[in-house]
């Protein structure tokens, strides 16, 4: 049985600026604000949630199915998930549109300024979960506005279970909205910004959230992570990383380890502690998709770390 990821693919163009932005914009003129970064260094990185997410799921040994829509400029990334045997079978092209993709650039004291284009993003909810077969489990990742709210239903009403995981796309939701989708899902995962929003946004604490779900995942970064379940807190450590080189596409390499373990019915600790090594394993290479491990390598660095072998 597969596990359907819906989400975006997305192209990441990264450029570093080899200066600090503060000293070439001018406070008393941002009003009238024009002003262009030479960037000598450039690159482009696969990624959207949905990429990432499969890549991840993949390369611990799960069974992750695609659905995304994309532009024309596609072929790159088709070619790519072609090389990686991920099928391509529910990743819709949409003619006359881009890819979704964003422009990052980043000044040497590692600020940002972030351009995000969704393209053919939003097109996502010409996509129906019932075209899917042999699925069993499902995410709903950050997404086309449209598609995210009509594939919680399609799970819903197909009686999938799915984590909601908004993401970057939580604030293009009200609290009523919110809380639908969180009464849809099974699962719900996001970071501490997030989860923080997220009580604002329905006025509910997490721990009242928690109860409308199997689940609700708080990541914390190096402080690791808490998972909220039939009334307790379980506190996941953070695994120690190799080095620490980029953060993009953390959050997604731990939320395949949710998935790979939501879906092989392991405990909620276990899941836990394979998030959080997913994420430290990715954490040591730049871009979302750049870390490369065997399943037994995975399994033994989860024994270094917890002391245990992954079920």
């Amino acid at each position: 049985m597969h596990t359907l990821i819906c989400g975006s693919i997305a192209y990441d163009t990264i450029m570093v600026f080899n200066d600090h932005f503060k000293n070439h914009i001018l406070p008393e003129k941002i009003h009238i604000l024009n002003v262009a970064f030479l960037v000598p260094d450039m690159r482009r990185e696969f990624g959207g949630c949905a990429g990432n997410i499969a890549y991840n799921l993949q390369m611990i040994g799960g069974a992750p199915l695609i659905m995304a829509a994309v532009g024309d400029d596609y072929q790159p990334y088709a070619d790519r998930l072609q090389k990686l045997s991920l099928a391509q079978t529910h990743v819709r092209l949409v003619r006359d549109t881009f890819t979704a993709q964003a422009f990052i650039t980043t000044d040497l004291a590692d600020n940002q300024i972030t351009a995000f284009h969704p393209g053919a993003m939003n097109f996502s909810h010409q996509n129906h979960i019932a075209d899917a077969t042999d699925v069993s489990l499902g995410i709903i990742a950050p997404d086309g506005r449209d598609g995210m709210v009509q594939h919680a239903r399609e799970f819903h009403e197909a009686g999938i279970p799915f984590l909601f995981d908004p993401g970057q796309g939580l604030p293009m939701f009200n609290g009523k909205e919110l809380l639908d989708f969180i009464d849809k899902a099974d699962y719900v995962a996001v970071n501490d910004y997030e989860g923080q929003l997220l009580q604002e946004r329905t006025g509910c604490t997490l721990e009242a959230l928690a109860k409308l779900v199997k689940g609700l995942v708080v990541t914390k970064g190096s402080q690791g992570s808490v998972i909220y379940s039939d009334g307790q807190q379980i506190e996941i450590p953070c695994v120690k990383p190799d080095e620490v080189v980029d953060p993009t596409g953390c959050g997604d390499a731990y939320r395949a380890g949710l998935l790979y373990g939501i879906a092989n019915n392991m405990d909620w600790q276990t899941i836990g502690q394979l998030g959080s090594l997913m994420g430290a394993l990715k954490i040591a290479q730049r871009g979302g998709q750049n870390h490369s491990f065997s399943r037994d390598e995975i399994g033994q660095r989860y024994f270094e770390a917890f002391g245990s072998r992954i079920p």
